[in-house]
């Protein structure tokens, strides 16, 4: 039996199995609005065989977008926006749904990867820029906007900005939030040392260097659903000397399970451009294992160059992590999921309307999903 199709439980959500679409940025949000593409791409990634989607990381502020193409939950606009795909993707889809909440920080206000060479590039003063702000004054590179040092009042006007952003997630509907934590974003620049420079309770020892990410989950699970989940994704090294280490993403892992944390999606990497990744598949699973060993309760997600279904499986069978993580298998593959069980012997639920494409007999079993569900 497989055990990455086996069901999962994060508080009462309850997942038809391991598989996760992970968050991945579209740029094609109007002034922090979702559009007719995000109905599009995750009508389509909620019909994919994963039991959770996640949706894009998401602002919780205008300033925290990563371009002027990315969403933000700040707004009544926003949430409206938000509010029709998810209504849409919940009433039609198979798998449950998350958000990504988080502040780009210092790599906020980017340009979207297609319009520069090379990628995403600081925004000019003519092309919409803003004022980046961070926990220290370091650019992310020599060429990039300066941040602003964040002052305690500034940070605290940030909490509330979380805060405000998880009452929304929780008006819009969706089943769990992630913390985005990762990647070089405000929240991965005050927990690594390349990034944050200060001298106060925020920087400098490992404890203080945590304190906000942990400040900022305690005040988002006060307003959070009790029966809902509510994780974080973090970079579990920076791959850069002097860098974070996965020795000390294990003792934050570890106050992050003591606080209640549901869920840890180890990634890596994103705050320095000289950042040497050893790049081949599964290359974060092992980190995701280290902070495995070290839980006894806290669900660990692994991600990165997961794209075999032979693999998912035996980094779940294995007890390497709980889940497995998918962002650009699933582009390619918009149904990695049905196409995985199959392979693995395994069931998922699928609509109705598309049951005629993966069952044997008509009509459909009970493992799809309800006639009156889509119907209605």
């Amino acid at each position: 039996m497989s055990k990455l199709f086996a069901p999962i439980k994060l508080r009462e959500l309850e997942l038809a199995n391991r598989v996760v679409v992970a968050p991945m940025c579209q740029y094609s949000a109007e002034d922090g609005n979702m559009t007719d593409w995000h109905m599009l791409h995750l009508g389509s990634l909620a019909n994919s065989g994963a039991g959770l989607l996640i949706v894009e990381a998401t602002g919780v502020e205008p300033e925290g977008r990563i371009s002027l193409g990315c969403p933000s939950l700040a707004n009544d606009e926003n949430e409206a926006a938000m509010k029709r795909v998810v209504a849409a993707c919940k009433r039609y889809g198979t798998a449950k749904i998350g958000i990504q909440l988080g502040h780009a920080g210092r790599k906020a206000s980017c340009t979207r990867p297609w319009e520069s060479k090379g990628g995403s590039m600081p925004l000019k003063a003519g092309e919409g820029a803003w004022q980046t702000k961070g926990p220290s004054a370091i650019p992310f590179a020599p060429d990039w906007h300066v941040p602003t040092t964040m002052t305690i009042a500034d940070i605290e006007v940030l909490k509330a900005k979380f805060v405000e952003a998880t009452k929304r997630a929780d008006r819009v509907g969706y089943d769990l939030i992630e913390i985005h934590g990762a990647h070089g974003y405000l929240l991965h620049e005050f927990v690594s040392p390349l990034s944050n420079t200060r001298n106060d309770q925020y920087g400098g020892s490992l404890e203080n260097r945590i304190r906000l990410p942990l400040e900022i989950f305690a005040a988002m699970r006060a307003v959070w659903p009790e029966h809902k989940p509510l994780g974080i994704r973090i970079s579990s090294v920076d791959w850069v000397e002097g860098g974070l280490t996965i020795e000390e993403s294990v003792q934050y892992a570890k106050k992050l399970e003591a606080a209640g944390c549901d869920f840890i999606d180890v990634s890596s990497g994103g705050n320095d451009p000289n950042q040497k990744i050893v790049l081949g598949p599964g290359y974060q699973v092992p980190f995701a294992e280290a902070i495995k060993k070290a839980m006894t309760t806290m669900t660990v997600m692994a991600v990165g160059l997961i794209t075999e279904p032979e693999q998912a499986e035996e980094i779940v069978a294995s007890g390497k992590a709980d889940m497995a993580a998918l962002a650009r298998g699933f582009l390619d593959d918009p149904h990695w999921g049905w196409h995985a069980a199959y392979k693995l012997g395994a069931e998922v639920p699928v609509s109705i309307q598309y049951a005629r494409a993966t069952i044997k007999t008509w009509p459909p079993a009970n493992r799809y999903v309800p006639a009156t569900k889509a119907a209605e």
